[in-house]
């Protein structure tokens, strides 16, 4: 069973709370790092770190962030040195992110995806994994190699 970090914002809250629902029905291992309630106004960026953190360290297998948009939790975790995190709205981009770029982090807006559609781009993406040595390795790995040239 994978375990999976989730976190949202205060916009992002509703579709995760739907997300973290259809997960449990699924049988995944679910925990909840980010905003609980619409009043606390607490920065994307540290639910964003809180969940990049804990998928970096291994403590859980992948992670999953909601905002408005997605592109901010996307940018912010990716400044987690060693995360791969990626926004996902449509079920292809989802399993390439997993398959091709070895996404251990995606992200989705509130405003941008509806929970059914957010639950398809879900499947593809939990369904999937990077698998070592496949012809995309050198590109995840001259990303990687980025990563480890600017990080402080």
């Amino acid at each position: 069973m994978k375990k999976i970090a989730v976190g949202a914002d205060a916009v992002g809250l509703l579709l995760k709370d739907e997300i973290v629902s259809y997960l449990k029905d699924e049988g995944y291992g679910v925990t909840d790092l980010g905003v609980k309630e619409e009043s606390d106004k607490t920065f994307y960026a540290n639910v964003a770190e809180k969940v990049a953190l804990a998928v970096r360290d291994e403590d859980y297998d992948r992670g999953l962030l909601f905002c408005g948009t997605g592109i901010g939790m996307s940018i912010a975790a990716n400044k987690v040195p060693g995360v791969f995190a990626t926004v996902c709205h449509d079920p292809y981009s989802a399993e390439r992110a997993s398959l091709s770029n070895n996404a251990k982090i995606i992200t989705m807006g509130y405003r941008v995806i509806g929970k059914e559609t957010a639950k398809v781009v879900l499947k593809h993406w939990l369904d999937n994994d990077f698998v070592e040595g496949c012809k995309s390795q050198s590109n995840v790995d001259e990303v990687t190699k980025l990563d480890e040239k600017y990080k402080g």
